[in-house]
Formats: structure tokens, C-alpha cells, sequence
């Protein structure tokens, strides 16, 4: 939607049983950085490793270990930043959140509070053509992650594993402005692209390296354009925070059963407590965690261990200077350089590979004949079996010859579908499978020709039906094909019928 005008969605709206009422949803994203080392130490983010062999000395708090800042952790943040159209803070400082938790050695976690690496930026969230949420982040910032505590492997104890213990994270907070269950996971799932597409998260939620805390709060209509208005949250109703989502299903279900819940407690004369909750999927339900702390329950203050961190514009301008194509400019560049659908460019730039993929196919053809392939053969494919793109048997370049063939008359369309399945399964040059298999369009007009008049002179019912009705003509067109075994090239065809009939 780049450089593309567009309209705010309306809010979701719940009909309680006195008022109507709107969501009003702000999100705090935990990104696991994607790099080989630690936040703070040389310790390897391996995934899979043997419980605690990923840890070093600071990542276990051994006493006189100082931590020492992983440079490429806060490249990433920068251009994690700059990929948000985000406000990049020269000067950042760390500091020290203290509580106590078993997979948390030190008994405090290193985060930024007070002076964030990134500052504010924006997200523009399509919802439909024409239709946009602008989401502001108002802030960036690194924090060490925990360990793991594990509680099934014995009846009477648990374990904790450190491996997870001082991977980078990158917190990305917005603004409230999600109004809706779906934009939530349109927002989380906008997201999730652009730090893939930027490298700097690997966006697996599956094993939690890019999870939400949701905050949910409800108000009456008019309520929050008075907060727009005044930046004042006391026009915003109580917010609870649900923790550690990790599914786009499970984020909009628990959205819609916490905004219900809090209007049956305020309809009910109650009033929402301001906490942290989580999503219980098999209930399809929140519960109550703890009471929501503030900042002044982490006794937060600046980490004695590390200076201020201050980098320089050259360095955050060397960054910008590297910066990948983002979604909403491959997808506008795929709409005007191929002539592609709003949908068909959706679906091709969802992922860096699959945009790739298909330029690699359209380069130099016809980009509409090529999305059509990719997206309905190739990805209909993939998705059948299961693989990722980096693993289809069918490389763009057989893809992209297998349309040559197409395009030049070689082969005809259902010939075509056949080749892809030999590709797929054999493998090998398009062209040469082609011509082992006795695929060759027949482009002798000659032979289309005597086929064509042998129907028509056999079938005159037919002739003066199709001259009633120009629809019919396709029967001769059919009658032809199954003649030549599907060799002929129904283009030909069907611009030889029509001439022969007279339409």
C-alpha cells in the first residue's frame, strides 16, 4: 500500500445487554533477535541444544561476571527500527528490572525502561484494498530473555534450563491503536513479515520467538476519540494484559473472551481489575494471573554494569544504506511492474521467499501468466505436501522454462499441467522432458483445419446453433482438442472456428 491512499476500518463493537461497546488493544511483541550469540555474552542461541550447555558464565550469574554489550544484537534492533519508520535514539542506557523467578539466575533482567534504543515509529496494517490501520510503536527496546522452567518430567520436582537465558529480545510496543480481534492478527502478522523480510527475527512463533502480551480494554462509543484527542487514558477503560500468545487464532479468540468478560463485569456493576491473564485454549477462556505490576514493582534503576550505549548517525546511516525491500514497496512495484492483482500481490510477497521465488519466474514473461502459476500450481502444491518453498522440487528456473515452452506455442496449456507433474516428481530441463514424453503442440494448420471441417460438415445442427448462440462454437473447439489428443492449441483453435462459422 505503498504511496496508496486508504480508510481507517470502523472499530469492533460488542452489544452488551445496556450498552454497545468498543475494543481498544495495545500490543507489547517479544522478538528473539536473530543471531548466533547472546545479548550480552558469546554463548551460542543454537536451537535444540542439550538443556544447559548454551550458557556462560554471565548467563548464569557467576559472581564477578559483567556483561559485555553483542554488537550485532543492537544492529539488528537499529534496523529493526528503521524498517518501522522509527525514531533511531543515538543514546540508550540499560537498566535493571528486578524480580525473582527460578529460570532467572540473576534475579534481575537487564532491559532499556527509561531510554529506549528506538523511539517511535508506525505500522500500516491492510485489512482489505483501500482499507488500512496505522498502528504507532512507540518504542523498541532490548532486554535480556529467561530461562525455561520445566514442570512435567517429574511428579515432585522441576528443572530449569538456561539455554534460553540472555538470547536477545527485542520488545516492540505500540500505541492503542488496534481496535479489533482481526487487526490485532493482521498486526501481529504485518509485523512478523517486515522483521522477516529485514532478517532481524526469524518469526518462528511455534517455539516462541515472536510472541504477544495483548492489552484489552473496552469503552463506550465516543469514548476513545476523546482520548485521541487528549492523549488523557482516563477516557479508556481498565486494560488487562494476556500474556505469552503465540498463535494469531488463539490472540483473537482471547481478545474476543476478554472484552465480553469485562463488559458483563462493568453491566453488572463491577469493575475490572487491572491484571495480567492468560489464554487457556482448551477453555477458550482467561484467567487471572497476578495483579498488573507497575514500574516501580521491578524497583527498576540503571544497570551499574554497562555505560550508556551511543552510537553514531555514519554507523545507523551504513545500516539504511543496506536496507532489503520492504512488503508494502514489493508489493506495489510487483502491482505496477506486472500488472498484479491487489490479492496476487499479497500472496506473493507474504513471504521474502516466495516474492523471490516468483520475480525469479516473471522476469523477462508475462507476470500474470507466472503468479498464476506460482500461486495456483506451485503453492496449491506445496501446500498439499507440506514443504516450504525453499524446498519445492521445482525450481523457478524449470518454472520459468516450462512458460517459455507456453508462451512460444511449444506446448499447450494441459500439456502444460502434465510437464509440471514430471518436473515435480522426475525433475530435469523443461524442454527436454517435454520432448521425451511426446509433448509438441500440433501447429500444422493444415491438420486443425481438416479435423475442423470433418465436424462441421458432419454436424449442421450444431453449426446453426453455434450461429444462434456464439457460446456453442466452444463445442467444436472441445471436439477438436480431443481429436488431436489435446495437442492443438486451443487459441488456434478457437480463432478457426469462429472464422469458419462466421462469428
Amino acid at each position: 500500500m505503498l504511496d496508496l491512499t486508504y480508510t481507517a476500518p470502523k472499530p469492533k463493537v460488542i452489544a452488551g445487554a445496556k450498552h454497545d461497546w468498543e475494543l481498544v488493544i495495545g500490543m507489547e511483541i517479544h522478538a528473539q533477535v536473530s543471531s548466533n550469540a547472546k545479548l550480552f555474552s558469546g554463548a551460542s542461541t543454537q536451537v535444540g541444544a542439550e538443556p544447559n550447555s548454551n550458557v556462560a558464565f554471565v548467563d548464569a550469574a557467576m559472581p564477578g561476571m559483567l556483561p559485555v554489550i553483542n554488537e550485532f544484537c543492537i544492529e539488528q534492533a537499529v534496523r529493526s527500527g528503521l524498517g518501522l519508520k522509527a525514531q533511531i535514539n543515538l543514546v540508550s542506557a540499560f537498566d535493571r528490572k528486578n524480580y525473582f523467578y527460578p529460570d532467572l539466575p540473576q534475579g534481575y533482567q537487564i532491559s532499556q525502561l527509561y531510554h529506549p534504543i528506538v523511539g517511535e515509529g508506525e505500522v500500516l496494517v491492510e485489512l482489505a484494498p483501500g482499507v488500512a490501520r496505522r498502528v504507532r510503536i512507540e518504542r523498541i527496546h532490548l532486554e535480556q530473555d529467561a530461562g525455561k522452567s520445566i514442570h512435567d518430567m517429574d511428579p515432585t520436582m522441576s528443572f530449569v534450563d538456561f539455554n534460553r537465558t540472555g538470547v536477545a529480545l527485542m520488545e516492540i510496543v505500540s500505541r492503542p491503536d488496534i481496535r479489533g480481534p482481526e487487526e490485532a492478527a493482521a498486526y501481529v502478522s504485518k509485523l512478523r513479515q517486515i522483521l522477516r523480510y529485514l532478517g532481524t527475527c526469524d518469526g518462528d512463533m511455534q517455539h516462541g520467538n515472536l510472541r504477544a502480551d495483548v492489552n484489552v480494554s473496552v469503552c463506550k462509543p465516543g469514548q476513545y476519540e476523546k482520548y485521541q484527542e487528549t492523549q488523557d487514558f482516563s477516557h479508556l477503560g481498565t486494560r488487562c494484559e494476556i500474556k505469552n500468545m503465540n498463535s494469531l487464532r488463539f490472540i483473537q479468540a482471547a481478545i474476543d473472551y476478554e472484552a465480553r468478560r469485562q463488559i458483563a463485569i462493568i453491566e453488572d456493576g463491577g469493575s475490572v481489575m487491572q491484571e495480567t491473564r492468560l489464554y487457556d485454549p482448551d477453555k477458550g477462556e482467561t484467567r487471572s494471573m497476578r495483579s498488573k505490576e507497575e514500574a516501580h514493582d521491578y524497583r527498576y534503576f540503571p544497570c551499574p554494569d554497562l555505560l550508556p550505549l551511543e552510537i553514531e548517525q555514519a554507523w545507523v546511516d551504513q545500516i539504511a544504506a543496506t536496507m532489503p525491500e520492504l512488503p508494502d514497496a514489493k508489493k506495489a512495484r510487483f502491482m505496477g511492474d506486472f500488472g498484479l492483482t491487489d490479492y496476487d500481490a499479497n500472496v506473493l510477497t507474504a513471504e521474502v521467499d516466495s516474492a523471490a521465488f516468483f520475480e525469479a519466474v516473471a522476469q523477462g514473461r508475462d507476470g500474470k501468466i507466472a503468479a498464476n502459476w506460482v500461486i495456483n500450481e506451485l503453492f496449491g502444491r506445496l501446500n498439499k505436501e507440506g514443504r516450504a518453498i525453499a524446498d519445492s522440487p521445482v525450481s523457478a528456473a524449470q518454472l520459468g522454462g516450462m512458460l517459455d515452452l507456453l508462451a512460444k506455442g511449444e506446448i499447450t496449456g494441459k500439456m502444460a499441467k502434465d510437464l509440471f507433474e514430471i518436473l515435480w516428481t522426475e525433475g530435469g530441463d523443461p524442454a527436454e522432458q517435454a520432448a521425451k514424453h511426446g509433448m509438441k503442440a500440433v501447429t500444422d494448420t493444415g491438420a486443425i483445419e481438416k479435423a475442423l471441417d470433418e465436424l462441421i460438415a458432419a454436424n449442421p445442427d450444431q453449426v446453426e446453433k453455434a450461429k444462434v448462440n456464439a457460446k456453442l462454437a466452444g463445442w467444436f473447439t472441445g471436439q477438436v482438442l480431443k481429436a488431436t489428443g489435446g495437442k492443438a492449441n486451443p487459441a488456434v483453435v478457437n480463432a478457426m472456428v469462429a472464422q469458419k462459422l462466421g462469428l
